[in-house]
């Protein structure tokens, strides 16, 4: 579990450590649980004393023997703390002389170098963390724009939004969470666009965090959300920099994590899961068109089984007789009533969901589509269901897995089996108070405080060109207002008054 904080703006001083070699290595063998990859190297420079320390499996060996080793070697007179700064070749270097400091960077792959006696000591950042090249998306996958996609370096994830936006006032704010095993943070947002109310809430949740450690990107987003009960997910999480970017130039935050290949970006409304960066790439009556696919598909999805029961168990009048009698063949053989046919199925492509997902990628293809057609054929066959649920039940499969966000999808999928159920004992009336609840449940759901259903609830016309539809871009003159941007226009006041702006 993990609880937040007050932060304590007096922060104690810390001792320094011994700089007596001997003394200095028996502290941090302590300190670090006599763990047998700790080097410490001595090197004699004339009637100096020089310790380099470092964990093994941390540092890059080359950068090691190269930069720091052999220049310390070769040293020409005194060799101080300010002497070394100047003779190992590396670019980042931080002067400290408290053994905390030390350990917490120590295990972060950095070397500390001292000579025997002196004040302080120096922090050489020789690293050597285990990333990956830059590849294609994943989760996210694209037919239109850019394809690469973020990696475990949050040095690299960071330098691919600068490359989007080379803005002198994009800023970065970097944090360590975590009381065992610290992991830098940091919060990306455009200074003039960006509202200050949204930075100071994000800057307030991550800084009262506290928690022995942060896995990943997806588990912070779950410690900051408004409302950790619900099924929706407030924050979207993404693997692609330029819909990072876009999110950012709206006037949005974005939040990395060291060796989390995923963004989280707030405020995010529940239009957002919604929102392809693809929708951008192609021509807007196309992008507008395939929103609304989603949007249908979505609301498919959830309604399509629950109607399917209740017609069947409640409501027979509403369905037409030609297809009445279709039906009634079709579950001669089904000895189950409706609710549980339907709660069976879901169940069984929820399984080749999981299965497909688990086992390797060519495999988990095979069995996706093997599975379903052998099981759904030999469902029918057997009496178990009928073949008109089967059609059902796929398109409403199919409707869940059209949303881009893989958490918004997966709520669907969860909500549907509730709402079967109330289908099943109470019809249609069932379904509509489901619904309803799930209005309302929708309606008192924040994300940073701000509304999740924004800009349905509360109402605001201009941002339905950013989220319900998109316009051609010579109409897209001001930022989305639900983001409350400080600098609210996107084209200058002098080109926008030659345009038509639809937000009046």
């Amino acid at each position: 579990m993990f609880r937040r904080r007050k932060v304590d703006k007096d922060i104690e001083q810390e001792s320094p450590h011994s700089f007596d070699i001997e003394t200095f290595h028996k502290e941090l063998l302590y300190l670090v649980s006599n763990s047998e990859d700790l080097v410490l190297r001595t090197i004699i420079n004339g009637d100096q004393s020089i310790a380099v320390t470092y964990f093994d499996d941390m540092v890059n060996a080359t950068s090691m023997q190269d930069s720091i080793i052999r220049p310390l070697e070769e040293a020409d007179g005194e060799v101080n703390y300010r002497k070394i700064k100047d003779t190992i070749n590396i670019a980042k270097l931080t002067v400290t002389n408290s053994i905390n400091d030390v350990v917490d960077n120590l295990v972060n792959g950095t070397a500390y170098i001292f000579r025997e006696g002196d004040t302080h000591g120096i922090l050489a950042d020789v690293s050597d963390k285990g990333t990956r090249a830059l590849e294609k998306a994943e989760t996210e996958s694209l037919v239109f724009g850019p394809k690469i996609s973020f990696t475990e370096s949050i040095t690299k994830n960071l330098n691919l939004i600068r490359s989007n936006i080379n803005d002198p006032k994009l800023c970065v704010e970097t944090y360590t969470i975590g009381a065992r095993t610290k992991k830098k943070v940091q919060m990306v947002y455009i200074k003039d666009i960006a509202e200050e109310e949204n930075v100071n809430t994000f800057r307030q949740r991550i800084t009262e965090i506290e928690v022995d450690s942060i896995v990943d990107s997806t588990v912070l987003a779950q410690m900051i959300e408004d409302n950790s009960l619900t099924f929706f997910p407030q924050f979207i999480t993404t693997e692609l920099p330029d819909r990072c970017t876009i999110s950012l130039l709206h006037g949005k935050i974005a939040v990395l994590v060291d060796r989390s290949p995923t963004a989280i970006i707030g405020p995010s409304t529940f239009m957002n899961f919604f929102e392809s960066t693809e929708d951008i790439y192609m021509r807007w009556n196309m992008g507008t068109f395939l929103r609304m696919i989603r949007f249908v598909a979505i609301f498919f999805s959830i309604l399509l089984t629950p109607a399917y029961v209740a017609v069947l168990t409640y409501h027979y009048e509403v369905i037409p007789s030609a297809l009445l009698v279709s039906l009634g063949q079709s579950r001669s053989n089904v000895p189950f009533p409706p609710v549980f046919e339907a709660l069976l199925l879901e169940f069984i492509i929820e399984l080749l969901r999981e299965a497909g997902a688990r086992l390797p990628t060519k495999v988990g293809q095979t069995m996706g589509i093997v599975g379903g057609i052998v099981i759904g054929q030999a469902s029918v066959q057997a009496g178990f269901t009928s073949n008109i649920l089967i059609i059902i039940i796929a398109i409403s499969a199919l409707g869940s897995f059209t949303a881009p966000s893989y958490a918004i999808g997966t709520a669907v999928r969860i909500i549907r089996f509730p709402i079967i159920v109330m289908a099943g004992l109470y019809g249609g009336v069932g379904i509509m108070f489901c619904f309803c609840f799930l209005l309302i449940h929708l309606l008192k759901i924040t994300t940073l405080g701000r509304p999740y259903l924004s800009p349905i609830y509360p109402f605001r016309f201009s941002d339905l060109k950013y989220s319900l539809f998109r316009l051609p871009y010579q109409y897209l003159v001001k930022r989305p207002v639900s983001n409350h941007p400080m600098d609210q226009m996107r084209i200058p006041l002098k080109k926008a008054k030659q345009k038509k702006d639809v937000d009046e």
